[in-house]
């Protein structure tokens, strides 16, 4: 008799790669940065041609870069990162056309087209214009275009700021329904210690849920060449893998990085996705959004949302701060003010605050009109991860 060969089981990290078709790549300064703390050209080649490689094997890529305020303190001949948020916005003016023209040049060696996409924190919090880059990004993928994204520094406050591209690079991903994360920093992954300083710190090659000890595990940035540490990488983990993305945080640094990883080789440290992908409304509302207001709900109010996955009806309301109108987000906080969810508010503050506590019967009574039964409806309500 025969012997019959049986087929090779194929690694976990090796089958998802291989189901890949759009990802995107989040590259952090402190890997694009020389020890002369300016763009390194060689290094930006060496990462332009990796990618070049996974768009010629058919797979579109997104590049979400920093850099743009490294390059600027070259130009300007400064020798530490500015605190002031002017002086930021001036070295990123100046640095911007400095790095896109590094990649134009690295890009069309290879023959590769790319585009630049500057974006801030209300281009994704208004919902036409999260459709309006959607579907600019869309577009581009399928002309086979590498979009280059930055956060568009020179115009964007402290208000308005994503706080770094770790979290730009998963609302991107969000934004795109990629099937990848990759974010490279300048170490290999999380480890249970900073290993710059704890020679015992150990690689956490996996990790199949994002628990408080995780959190304990990421540190602050310690380069000084951006303004991301582990923890803003973890962070941005949370939001993709919440929307059934895997996510991956390896070292830029290691040549051949993205073939590696796209090779199913475990390397860096790979977060695994959560089975209950949110829908695009939800992960836009759970992620993308800003609360214009905070309402307060009783015990059987939360109960009911989480439990029973019903609408917020004015019943359940005790308290409403801000100054939102219909169709505003607002946060959703238990009488211990944690905030567990996040909806679309179908009455303003002031009648909200004269309708709390009442029945929706009373609503037409109490107001002389009524929009609708519910204070915000199930469908336009997202629970947090940490109500869950």
């Amino acid at each position: 008799m025969r012997n019959v060969r049986q087929p090779e089981e194929i690694h976990p990290r090796l089958e998802m790669t291989q189901a890949v078709r759009r990802l995107v790549v989040k590259v952090g300064s402190s890997v694009l940065a020389s020890k002369g703390r300016r763009l390194d050209p060689c290094r930006i080649h060496h990462l332009v041609f990796e990618l070049s490689g996974l768009r010629e094997e058919g797979r579109e890529v997104i590049l979400v870069s920093s850099g743009a305020i490294l390059a600027g303190l070259n130009q300007l001949k400064w020798e530490k990162r500015p605190k002031d948020i002017p002086l930021k916005q001036a070295a990123a003016a100046i640095g911007q056309s400095r790095l896109m023209w590094a990649y134009q040049e690295a890009f069309q060696f290879q023959g590769q087209m790319v585009a630049q996409v500057l974006l801030t924190q209300d281009d994704v919090r208004d919902r036409s214009r999260y459709l309006n880059a959607r579907n600019t990004l869309l577009t581009l993928l399928h002309l086979q275009v590498i979009p280059i994204i930055n956060e568009n520094d020179t115009v964007a406050t402290e208000e308005i700021r994503f706080g770094d591209n770790d979290q730009l690079s998963a609302l991107v991903a969000n934004l795109v329904d990629a099937n990848l994360l990759v974010i490279l920093t300048d170490t290999d992954g999380l480890f249970t210690a900073d290993p710059r300083r704890n020679r015992g710190a150990r690689l956490i090659s996996e990790v199949p849920r994002i628990t408080p000890q995780i959190d304990l595990w990421a540190g602050e940035s310690s380069s000084g060449m951006g303004v991301g540490g582990m923890s803003s990488k973890i962070l941005a983990a949370k939001m993709a893998v919440a929307s059934g993305i895997p996510t991956i945080v390896a070292n830029g640094k290691t040549e051949g990085i993205l073939g590696q990883i796209m090779e199913g080789k475990a390397t860096g440290t790979l977060f695994l996705p959560e089975l209950d992908r949110m829908r695009g409304r939800k992960r836009w509302l759970a992620f993308a959004t800003q609360p214009q207001g905070v309402i307060t709900v009783d015990e059987g109010a939360k109960s009911a949302l989480i439990q029973k996955g019903k609408s917020l009806l004015p019943s359940g309301v005790i308290e409403v701060r801000g100054d939102f109108r219909p169709g505003d987000v607002v946060s959703l906080l238990d009488k211990g003010k944690l905030e567990f969810a996040k909806g679309l508010v179908n009455y303003a503050a002031e009648e909200v605050n004269e309708i709390r506590g009442c029945r929706s019967t009373q609503i037409q009574k109490i107001l002389g009109y009524k929009h609708s039964d519910e204070v915000i409806h199930r469908d336009n309500l997202v629970l947090l991860e940490k109500s869950l």
